[in-house]
Formats: structure tokens, sequence, C-alpha cells
């Protein structure tokens, strides 16, 4: 008989490879995996060029367990290979170039973020099994998640809004008095967005809690100390860029949010939440930045905030000693969100059409 290769069809998860061979009434089965981590396939059946033995090797990316399970059926044969560590793979094959009788198994396939929503879904309810899980007594916390951020929602757009209509009417004259137009609406927002840091510690939410801290810190610096101390800064154009910057960021990722809670994905609004970021992000950064170091001569010139020192030394420390190392912890800061927040892009954006090898 002519040896010829049949069709394989590939998918992954973290900890497991599944391959679909296309052989029908498949008999002598000799499936093994050799010492050099390579699959051997040979068979004989029926195929794409008719009844014949069929092979195939496969020489995977990394290493994977010696067990090989396998299920043979009228039409198919269907292989599943535990991976020696659990994570994902960017191919399947050690070698770049993809074979030519290798293809997606797109009735399995799934992406790295879609796999990992349904790995940690089984978790979650392996979990409520092991616990003897009550679905009715469940505190509702999306119910929580989904009010705040509709109430975070509609207080960072009626600023948007105010901030927008009074640009449009009065131009930049309204630069000089965003602070004493808004700012009782920004206090109210930042002072509820401390729960953003409370909500990972408890469990209530998956983002992680050092760059939730860094922003919300970093923010309420900026509107209680920076602005709301120094009635010099009140008036100041940069009030209104930062205001203006922060709330354009957050029309957006408050609604993503909100809408996360009910299962549904608006494409459009999914794409903004995560690209929007790439420009006005950094830019609030330069902007609170500004607002810091306009803020230093009103310290040094108010003693504000100032440290005692003893008469030997002198009679104070300024406070702007302290903000000129916050300028440096402040852009530290930035590195490691917009680090964060890429990751999470790249994670939600991982093309479904990537090279599969």
């Amino acid at each position: 008989m002519q040896i010829l290769t049949p069709h394989v069809y590939w998918a992954q998860r973290h900890g497991d490879i599944y391959l679909r061979v296309e052989l029908s009434d498949a008999k002598d089965l000799d499936i093994s995996l050799q010492e050099n981590n390579t699959l051997q396939f040979r068979a004989q059946g029926h195929g794409a060029k008719g009844d014949n033995e069929y092979e195939f090797s496969l020489e995977f990316l990394e290493p994977v367990r010696p067990e090989v399970n396998h299920r043979s059926t009228q039409r198919q044969v269907d292989i599943k290979i535990r991976k020696q560590e659990e994570r994902w793979w960017d191919r399947l094959t050690l070698q770049e170039k993809k074979p030519l009788f290798l293809a997606p198994d797109f009735d399995r396939w799934l992406d790295e973020s879609d796999a990992e929503m349904e790995l940690q879904a089984k978790v979650e309810n392996r979990i409520k099994n092991l616990k003897g899980f009550d679905e009715e007594r469940m505190p509702d916390n999306k119910g929580y998640l989904f009010m705040y951020n509709l109430v975070q929602f509609l207080g960072f757009s009626w600023i948007f809004v105010n901030m927008t209509v009074r640009l449009f009417i009065l131009g930049q004259d309204s630069f000089y008095d965003t602070f004493h137009t808004t700012a009782d609406m920004m206090y109210f927002c930042q002072m509820m967005a401390v729960l953003e840091v409370i909500n990972p510690l408890l469990g209530l939410v998956k983002t992680p809690f050092f760059p939730a801290m860094i922003q919300v810190a970093g923010r309420n610096v900026i509107l209680f100390v920076i602005f709301g101390a120094l009635e010099e800064m009140q008036n100041k154009p940069v009030v209104f860029f930062v205001f203006y910057l922060w709330s354009t960021i957050e029309i957006f990722r408050y609604p993503f949010y909100m809408l996360a809670c009910i299962g549904t994905d608006w494409k459009l609004l999914t794409w903004l939440r995560y690209s929007l970021w790439i420009p006005l992000y950094p830019l609030g950064v330069v902007a609170e930045a500004v607002a810091v170091i306009q803020s230093l001569p009103i310290f040094d010139e108010t003693r504000l905030f100032s440290f005692p020192l003893p008469k030997v030394l002198g009679h104070s420390l300024s406070f702007s000693y302290t903000l000129q190392l916050y300028l440096v912890f402040m852009f530290l800061g930035l590195f490691i969100n917009f680090r964060h927040l890429y990751k999470q892009r790249r994670r939600r954006f991982r093309s479904r059409k990537r090279k599969i090898h």
C-alpha cells in the first residue's frame, strides 16, 4: 500500500492538546510519543486518498506528558495529550513552518482569552460543587458592581458634558472656572473610586490591587492636595485639562464594566475602552505633572503642609520637596499601569486570525 499523510486538525487549552485525524474505519492503530517529544501516528483506514496506510509525526513546541489518550470512531481518530506545563503555546510544532497536513480545528478552537474564561468557569463550578454551593444564598455582587459603575458613569458624564458645553459657549474663558463648576461632582466620584481599591481585596473583581491603588491614590493627590488645598491652583487652565482627560477616559470605561456585569459586549465600546487610554492616559499624567510643577512655588511660599525641623536644621522643610519626589513615582506609576493596560488590551484583542502552526 502507498503510505500517505492524513488531514490533521488541532486545538489547545492551557493544559491540553487536541488532535482530530480524518481517518474513518481506522485499524491497526499505532500511536506513541518518542523521547524527542515527537508524536508518531500510523494506522490503516479510509482517508483523503481512499483505503491506505496513513502516518504522520509532530514534534511539539514544548514538552508533553507521555500518556496519550485516543478514541477511534467510524469517521475519525481523536487524540488528547496533556502538556507538561499548563501554559499557552504560540504554535503547535517546534518547527516554525506549519506542516501542510495540519490545520486548526475550528470546532474546538478558542483564543487564549476565551480559553482562560472557560478554564475559570470550570474552576468556579468545581469550587461550588465541593462546597455544596447554594446559588440562592450567594450575595449578588454583580448587582452591586453594576450600580457602582452606573453611578460613576453618570457622575463623570455630568462632568464631561458640563465642561464640553461651557467650552463651546465660553471658549477659553471656561478654563479658569472649571474647578468651581465641577469640583463637587469630581470630589464625589473620586471618593467613590476608593471602592476600586477595596473591591479586589474583597475578591469582588479580578483587577489587580496595585494598579488600581496607583490610579486612585494618584488622582486623589492631585484633586485634594494640589487643587483642593491651594486656592491659587483652582483658577489655572491645567485644572480643565486634568478633569477633561479623566472624564473622557471614564465615560467609556465605566459603561464597559457596567455592561459586563449583565453579560453584554458592545464591540465599539470594547474597542474604545481598550484603545482610548493609549493617548489619553499618558496625556493625563503629563497634565497632572504640570499641575504638580505649578504648585511647587505656591507650597514654598505658603509653607502649607511643611514638615517642622529642629532649629539647628531650619524652621521647616517645604512640602514641595515631597512633591518633587512624588513626580518621580508618578512616572514610575505611569510605566506600571501602562504595562498592565497594554497586557489587558493584547489579551482582549489577540487576533483569532493569527498565524496557526
